[in-house]
């Protein structure tokens, strides 16, 4: 068996409203609905579904609870993040830091959505091979 990518992830909230204004009016996902009014934030080609606390859409994970998750999304520009959040009045908890990727180093800054979820917004990092020949393609053996 081989997995390919992750598809989407499923967060419970407390609001939904509320979650979709922050994932859509700050960070900019679009929201999706589907499947009998459904909701989803959607970006790029993954999404986040989500259930309603209490309400949770069968089958659910063992304890769904708001504010349990801890995401980590990549971004094109950390400084324009930064801007944006400043924008918004949405306080950075820590950052920006470097951080270890799933494919790169990373340079993230942390904040909570409204559920208390750890929410890391990061800028992959240029990937330096240690010991890598400099003048590699230029002839010599």
């Amino acid at each position: 068996m081989r997995i390919l990518s992750l598809d989407h992830l499923v967060l419970t909230v407390a609001d939904p409203d509320r979650t979709v204004a922050f994932y859509h009016g700050i960070l900019g996902m679009e929201e999706t609905v589907f499947g009998g009014g459904r909701r989803a934030l959607s970006f790029g080609s993954q999404k986040i579904n989500l259930h309603t606390a209490g309400a949770e859409f069968q089958p659910a994970a063992h304890k769904p609870t708001p504010g349990s998750g801890d995401l980590c999304f990549l971004v094109e520009s950390l400084e324009d993040v930064i801007a944006r959040l400043r924008e918004a009045g949405v306080e950075i908890e820590e950052g920006p830091v470097t951080r270890t990727g799933a494919c790169s180093p990373l340079r993230s800054v942390y904040i909570r959505d409204p559920d208390g979820n750890l929410v890391e917004l990061s800028e992959p990092q240029a990937v330096v091979i240690a010991g890598a020949d400099d003048h590699a393609g230029e002839g010599g053996a």
